[in-house]
């Protein structure tokens, strides 16, 4: 099937933060976008006023006419749906085309430049700015990310004037394997998804595998000390980068005031006087990745100097929602240990004279019994500890294993508390004039509770 001569598009697990870049895609070309996604959200909001078809029942019975021709209607989902599903069964039994996310953004960036960022973490961040970096510059992009951006409120970049694009190159479910990079940065690559992956050795061996896919005339951008033993095509230039060291870094770190600045240093020539539109440190890591990318493929030092300072971050990633004198509220998608221990080492360096309080919602059962020393290692860094059950996503639980696996190996000195989720915004308004700093951690629904945390402390 021709991506041209497709008519509608549905969508089986819409709602979702990759999915949901691609509805907004093919909206955009003008074809009848349907589909299905388990649980409402502001995101699913949105994509109804923009002209998707949406439900939130599995019910054959909703799938609208238009989407009911195989000739003429490409079915996309994710893994995150069930085989068992029974609109999933629908299509299959009915011959449809179903191809899974990855495939299809691999399909429609194919024949552009992709500028891609993959990694346990930073990735998100990492592509979001590479993507502004880019399109506030002459040099133009196309994105799509994993994360809201806060500059363009959407994770879907559009333009006809370049042939860069910007993508997010997520390794669940090896999805980063459908992509053709023109330029490639890796983050990190400390092992997760293992009930993808089942060991590490087979979770580095696939982001081995993406440097393969990078084209001859590409760049592979690498952060310092990963295990990752690239295997790039002749011609592709490899580069490192990191905070103090490798072909990109910085130097003449100043933080204080609310700020981060720091004099960018690359063999395509350094930059004075970087300023983080978001100041916290682990940004100083994928701001230099992000300016790599950008200086890479054209943007000039002022508009680079310009983007770094007018990039507003990423939705659910280092989100300050107060941010005053007496008071911070933050919320961060971390749910690997490695993310929140650098949202821990974040927070302290920018409120070293503070209590640092965090509500986190673990994800997934199976990351759960994976990590869950590293987890408690990771969170006893905080002053105090509010920690709920585990969001299973799409699990079932297992037996042994809860949150209390976590609680119960929290360092001594640590101040913690369990709770069911159902009694997070109770506790935080019992509590309200005790918190200094209180960080939302979490993949999961927690971040559903945020905008009320909010308000209850503004009027505290």
């Amino acid at each position: 099937m021709e991506l041209k001569n497709i008519k509608s598009v549905y969508f089986l697990g819409a709602g979702g933060i990759g999915m949901s870049a691609l509805v907004r895609y093919f909206l955009r070309e003008g074809k009848v976008v349907a589909g299905y996604d388990r649980t409402p959200s502001e995101l699913t909001s949105r994509l109804i006023e923009e002209g998707a078809q949406l439900h939130f029942e599995e019910d054959t019975a909703a799938i609208p006419q238009e989407c009911r021709d195989k000739e003429s209607t490409l079915v996309v989902y994710t893994p995150a749906i069930p085989k068992g599903h029974k609109e999933w069964e629908y299509f299959r039994n009915k011959g449809f085309a179903i191809k899974k996310r990855a495939e299809v953004l691999g399909i429609i960036t194919r024949d552009r430049r992709g500028v891609c960022a993959a990694g346990t973490h930073g990735k998100t961040t990492t592509s979001t700015m590479t993507a502004h970096l880019l399109h506030q510059s002459h040099v133009d992009c196309a994105a799509f990310l994993g994360g809201i951006s806060k500059n363009y409120k959407s994770n879907l970049i559009v333009t006809d004037k370049s042939d860069l694009v910007v993508i997010e190159a997520d390794e669940y479910d090896r999805s980063f394997l459908q992509l053709t990079p023109y330029v490639a940065a890796i983050t990190s690559a400390d092992p997760d998804h293992l009930d993808i992956y089942g060991n590490k050795e087979n979770y580095l061996e696939a982001f081995a595998q993406f440097t393969e896919l990078i084209r001859p005339d590409g760049y592979l951008i690498m952060h310092e000390g990963l295990e990752v033993e690239p295997r790039t095509q002749q011609g592709v230039k490899c580069y490192t980068y990191g905070r103090h060291s490798g072909d990109f870094h910085a130097r003449n770190i100043r933080i204080g005031g609310g700020t981060i600045i720091f004099d960018y240093c690359s063999p395509f020539g350094d930059i004075k006087d970087v300023e983080l539109g978001v100041p916290v440190s682990i940004n100083i890591d994928n701001g230099i990745a992000s300016m790599a990318m950008a200086q890479i493929c054209g943007a000039t030092d002022d508009e680079i100097r310009q983007g770094m300072k007018s990039f507003a971050g990423a939705d659910r990633r280092f989100d300050f929602h107060i941010k005053d004198d007496s008071l911070v509220l933050l919320s961060d998608y971390a749910h690997h240990p490695d993310e929140i221990k650098a949202c821990a080492e974040s927070m302290k360096a920018l409120y070293s004279d503070r209590k640092i309080s965090v509500i986190f919602q673990p994800h997934l059962f199976s990351r759960t019994a994976d990590f869950y020393k590293e987890f408690a290692r990771s969170l006893s860094l905080f002053d105090e500890v509010i920690l709920t059950e585990i969001y299973p996503a799409r699990e079932e639980p297992m037996p042994g294993v809860t949150s209390r696996l976590i609680f119960d190996l929290l360092a001594p000195d640590v101040e913690k508390t369990m709770c069911s989720r159902s009694e997070v915004l109770s506790i935080v308004e019992a509590r309200k004039n005790d918190f200094q700093v209180l960080v939302s951690l979490g993949a999961g629904d927690i971040e559903n509770d945020v905008p009320r945390m909010a308000e209850i402390l503004k009027n505290r």
